[in-house]
């Protein structure tokens, strides 16, 4: 059978599955071209440095975030929507959180959605200014929460690699952490009602539950506007001046 023509595309998605997989660390060119079946010099004909390549893989991703329709729904309906499929990605992808720290990251798939964000803030009634202030919070605050997931795909792969003595490391310190916190009275009471295993571990529905505050805050925000606002003064057009 003839092997598959290699492309751009082709690179990329194995890259995505690789770092899945591996994570940053795990990404080289010569781990990518044996997963392509290649040489590592036909995918420098295509994709030039591991730059690049993070750059294109952590921007192909967001297609799997759906665009919600907001002629179809209320701003608050999108903004949820929105967050929630950049959050599942994120976790999806546990290595993109960390490339935003380390690598340049942009493209065409960001940029679609960076617009989106601003469409959504400025139908909810802020100005172009602070559309941009509320799009930058929620990037922030989803990037956040995502960081927990991330964490732990990163430790076991850590721990898969290490053997049982990262194992013991772990267990080892969670005994030293779980012996610190019953000196606080709150963490105590929480050791008391739950497993020590969980002790490290956020609430369910954490995520939903800071999401939905964090928009109670921009409906607040957006009603003590339009409350002091003089009457006739329309700030949907401030910052377009």
């Amino acid at each position: 059978m003839p092997r598959d023509t290699l492309t751009a595309d082709r690179i990329v998605r194995a890259a995505i599955e690789l770092l899945d997989d591996e994570g940053l660390d795990g990404l080289n060119m010569r781990s990518l071209a044996k997963r392509l079946g290649s040489a590592a010099t036909a995918v420098y004909w295509h994709i030039k440095t591991k730059g690049d390549l993070v750059r294109l893989a952590g921007d192909a991703i967001w297609d799997e975030v759906e665009l919600p329709d907001l002629d179809a729904m209320d701003w608050r309906a999108a903004a949820t929507a929105q967050a929630t499929g950049m959050h599942a990605m994120l976790t999806r992808h546990p290595w993109l959180g960390q490339a935003f720290g380390s690598h340049l990251l942009y493209g065409p798939g960001q940029a679609r959605h960076n617009d989106l964000s601003l469409a959504i803030y400025e139908k909810a009634g802020f100005t172009p200014a602070d559309a941009d202030r509320a799009a930058g919070t929620m990037l922030v605050y989803v990037l956040g929460s995502a960081l927990g997931p991330a964490a732990q795909v990163s430790l076991n792969r850590r721990l898969s690699m290490n053997g049982a003595s990262a194992e013991q490391a772990l267990a080892e310190a969670l005994s030293s952490a779980t012996e610190i916190a019953m000196q606080f009275p709150r963490l105590r009471k929480r050791l008391d009602t739950s497993a020590a295993s969980e002790y490290a571990a956020a609430p369910d529905n954490t995520f939903e539950f800071g999401l939905q505050s964090l928009l109670d805050g921009f409906e607040a925000r957006l009603t003590a506007d339009r409350t002091s606002r003089p009457e006739g003064r329309d700030t949907a057009a401030e910052g377009c001046t």
